[in-house]
């Protein structure tokens, strides 16, 4: 009796160790499953969009504002871009955009990395305190500013119509500043710079050939927020730029919306505006995994 109770108890046992073997087993599986399943998507939600905008951009006036909406491209895609080109000299307002963005950008990156290695690697009397109010600037909106950048750009510096206004304003930002000093004094130390100063490296050298090739991550990702915020920049290009051969993109889209002789044409609109975007989303893909990286910097010690 006793025997049969103690086998019974057995295996019992062994078939609750099995089920819990069972279940530990299939439930990374499933947490997987789950998360690779909320990972996808997330992907189709965000690109879905660039998608739609693309499929648009095929499509006529009158095929977008139908219903039920069609989700393959269309056959409108040549019409639209000829119509498009009788309203704005497309190309030249890429050409301009594409010229100003990539300008403020690498100007950007070598001002303001060579301002954030400043306050980060030298000792300098007031250094905290200019520091301080370089940051207190980030707290006035630009638009507080915009009557007197424009005396300034219009009035002193005569740079209406010129790429000048659109290029030199705002190369040195309090931003930019702030985020290469952080990333400089996580990522380098002062002990190497101590050694290229023995070996005889003078001051230019050692940021140059030493430290600019170690700021990648944060150049692609600095890069890029002052790239696309310089490419969809509107209000000051809409105020300095007066023809429509010097317009950038934003400012030539909107003449899209309100063309006298067609109308509002949403296939026109629509195709500029894709258009437009391709270049953001190429340069983000391209430094994508600089980006995460340079967000990422001095999230983990050591």
């Amino acid at each position: 009796m006793a025997s049969s109770e103690t086998t019974s108890l057995t295996e019992s046992r062994k078939a609750a160790s099995v089920a819990v073997k069972r279940k530990t087993r299939w439930q990374p599986l499933l947490r997987s499953v789950v998360f690779n399943s909320v990972l996808l998507l997330g992907a189709f939600l965000s690109a879905f969009p660039f998608y739609w905008m693309f499929v648009l951009s095929t499509q006529s006036t009158q095929q977008i504002f139908s219903w039920p909406p069609q989700f393959m491209p269309g056959g409108n895609l040549v019409a639209n871009y000829e119509n498009m080109f009788t309203i704005i000299p497309f190309w030249r307002n890429f050409a301009n955009s594409a010229f100003v963005a990539i300008t403020h950008t690498t100007l950007s990156l070598l001002f303001c990395s060579m301002g954030g290695y400043a306050f980060a690697m030298y000792r300098f009397p007031g250094r905290n305190w200019l520091f301080g109010l370089m940051l207190a600037t980030m707290m006035i909106p630009w638009m507080a500013g915009i009557v007197p950048w424009f005396i300034l750009i219009s009035k002193w510096l005569h740079w209406i119509n010129r790429y000048e206004a659109l290029v030199f304003p705002g190369a040195a930002s309090a931003f930019g500043i702030f985020w290469m000093r952080q990333y400089i004094q996580e990522s380098i130390p002062h002990e190497l710079l101590d050694a290229a100063r023995i070996d005889g490296c003078h001051e230019f050298s050692i940021f140059f050939r030493i430290v600019a090739p170690l700021l990648m991550p944060a150049f692609a990702a600095l890069g890029i927020m002052i790239f696309i915020g310089s490419w969809n920049g509107f209000l000051g290009p809409l105020l300095v730029m007066q023809e429509k051969t010097m317009y950038t993109l934003p400012v030539a889209l909107s003449l899209l919306r309100q063309d006298p002789r067609r109308g509002f044409d949403a296939g026109v609109l629509m195709l500029g505006t894709a258009l437009a975007t391709l270049p953001m989303l190429i340069v983000f893909l391209m430094a994508t995994r600089r980006f995460m990286a340079g967000l990422t910097i001095g999230a983990v010690k050591g």
